[in-house]
């Protein structure tokens, strides 16, 4: 773990669900009823594509599973902040969000 900023230390010790998410599908309820041993159930996500790690429900990574010491590990590969950010549209109420005058059809001043 890297050295954690001394006024976030004492923060050091706050336990946070670590999870990472294979995939996903929505399968009605008389599919999964029929599940047994055996059953396949096919997600959403390519088995090349990165996993996304959520700290209590939270993006914070994305990841790769490894092997390590006979167990599943995960490996980071990016950092949620570390991707470049998509543009977003302007906050409501925003000066981009006002509406521009159409002078064609202005009354003169007076």
């Amino acid at each position: 773990m890297n050295d954690i900023a001394n006024p976030l230390r004492r923060f050091g010790e706050v336990k946070v669900r670590l999870s990472v998410e294979l995939g996903r599908t929505d399968l009605p309820l008389r599919e999964v009823l029929e599940l047994g041993e055996g059953s396949v159930v096919s997600l959403n996500r390519l088995t090349d594509e990165l996993l996304d790690v959520t700290a209590n429900g939270r993006a914070i990574a994305k990841g790769e599973v490894i092997a390590q010491d006979g167990k599943f590990a995960l490996r980071i590969v990016s950092l949620a902040g570390d991707e470049p950010a998509a543009p977003t549209a302007p906050a409501k109420g925003s000066l981009a969000e006002a509406p521009v005058p159409d002078d064609t059809h202005a009354s003169p001043a007076p």
